[in-house]
């Protein structure tokens, strides 16, 4: 096992004391482009997506062995863990978005909108009330590298949500270029998604009727763009970029950067106090323990 040193950037004073391991461990350095890391507390394994190589792997963390779990995998983009412990996937093969039940058995959450295929859902996020929230970019159909080209059949690329209870699938917004990853504050008032496209990130008053109102500016990206998103427990919002993580505080303030020798596409935490960070970079995945954790829920 690979490691690097740790470098953490401080540019507000607030971040001063975010610290970890002296060492950035890299698990596995195999992919194409790996993305939507899933940490299951129950099997202490972490699930990721290589997704030009259509393959989903899994890293053991008793053991440290990576594995490939599923090949092909319908070029996977994004995933997250439900609160019954059940894997959410983004499907940019099949555009759609999917359960992986106990059994194994899978389930379509969806796959068209008014009759119309999806474009290729990238990341997803599940609320206390089982309410699934997932954005619809068109990387999957621009061309055969992550997904398979095809024409978008929907008017845009839009962020969704599905109703727990009914499963009906709406368009929550519908005024992105590329909406990629995306992050509920940890009351769950507030939604946080990216466009990538534009290099930013917008914040969103979640309403009483589940809907979505705001979504000003709340950070810009100042190296390359933003992709995955995940809160800590003080409420400190991680982005994904092109030089690492992007640490920000609730209004918006950079606080300080986890730098990563490759270019970043998400992260979660994990281990059994939520302390253990995994960041999936380009072909790798690494990891380290931090003196911080991150929020329980979202996942």
């Amino acid at each position: 096992m690979e490691k690097i040193k740790t470098r953490f950037e401080t540019i507000d004073p607030s971040f001063a004391g975010t610290d970890g391991d002296g060492w950035i461990e890299r698990l596995f350095t195999d992919g194409r482009w790996t993305e939507g890391p899933a940490y299951f507390p129950a099997g202490r394994y972490l699930v990721f997506s290589d997704i030009p190589n259509n393959r989903l792997l899994r890293w053991d963390e008793t053991t440290g062995a990576v594995g490939v779990m599923q090949q092909p995998a319908s070029y996977a983009n994004g995933h997250t863990v439900d609160r019954l412990g059940r894997l959410i996937s983004c499907e940019q093969g099949k555009r759609r978005v999917t359960r992986t039940e106990h059994d194994g058995s899978v389930t379509v959450l969806a796959d068209r909108v008014a009759g119309m295929r999806l474009n290729s859902p990238n990341d997803v996020v599940e609320r206390t009330d089982g309410s699934l929230w997932f954005t619809d970019p068109s990387y999957g159909i621009d061309s055969d590298y992550e997904g398979e080209a095809a024409a978008a059949e929907v008017d845009g690329c839009h962020v969704y949500r599905i109703d727990a209870v009914t499963g009906e699938l709406r368009v929550v917004a519908d005024d992105f270029e590329r909406p990629n990853g995306l992050a509920f504050s940890a009351d769950e008032n507030t939604l946080f998604i990216v466009d990538t496209r534009r290099k930013h990130i917008r914040r969103f008053k979640v309403t009483e009727h589940d809907t979505l109102t705001g979504g000003e500016v709340f950070a810009t990206c100042d190296a390359g763009s933003f992709d995955g998103l995940r809160f800590d427990a003080a409420g400190r919002l991680w982005a994904a970029a092109h030089d690492g993580l992007h640490c920000f505080s609730p209004d918006g303030i950079l606080l300080g950067k986890l730098h990563i020798p490759e270019v970043t596409s998400n992260l979660c935490f994990g281990g059994l106090r939520r302390n253990h960070l995994f960041v999936t970079a380009t072909s790798s995945v690494y990891t380290l323990r931090v003196n911080f954790s991150g929020c329980r829920y979202p996942g």
